[in-house]
């Protein structure tokens, strides 16, 4: 588990199921993410299927992104690639966005990822015309380091995917 000033990332548990259906499932919110679910029972197996332990490679962890109130408010998804690669997605239930919560719990997760764990890089893939997650990358000072075109097939259409970087010395704690 970590702390930031406003908030606590800790392991994704079942216990969460509820609350993460609620924010996930709604598709118009969630047009950009792979894991939009239809059903409890989907969120329940995409837990159980999430690596157990933090910072082992070639495993997907989940994090939950709670507030000071104790409110479930997004989650993180951080992919250990190697030993010192990092790739994350972030999913920020919509009621709670543009109060600088993804940005603090990013940025809070680059310095544990970077300073405890001695990461040597951390990238973001991202659909160009989410201009929201663009606009957080930047503000992490993540620069955008290539930018397929139609190399990913979502949702029944080929689309274009843009790679953003970030390395351990370019990373200044915001």
């Amino acid at each position: 588990m970590f702390e930031s000033e406003r908030l606590i990332l800790r392991p994704m548990l079942l216990e969460d199921t509820e609350k993460l259906f609620e924010y996930r499932s709604r598709v118009r919110d969630n047009e950009y993410q792979s894991f939009v679910p239809t059903s409890i029972e989907e969120v329940r197996e995409f837990i159980q299927k999430c690596s157990q332990e933090f910072n082992v490679n070639d495993t997907w962890f989940q994090l939950v992104i709670i507030k000071e109130d104790n409110n479930l408010i997004g989650d993180i998804g951080v992919h250990f690639i190697g030993d010192e690669q990092v790739e994350f997605g972030i999913t920020l239930n919509k009621e709670f966005q543009n109060n600088g919560y993804a940005f603090e719990a990013i940025s809070y997760l680059f310095n544990i990822l970077f300073n405890q764990f001695n990461k040597h890089r951390i990238t973001a893939s991202v659909d160009p015309r989410n201009i929201n997650s663009i606009k957080l990358l930047k503000k992490l000072q993540m620069r955008k380091e290539v930018h397929h075109i139609k190399s990913y097939f979502f949702k029944d259409e080929w689309v274009d995917d843009c790679i953003y970087a970030i390395l351990k010395e370019e990373f200044i704690l915001l």
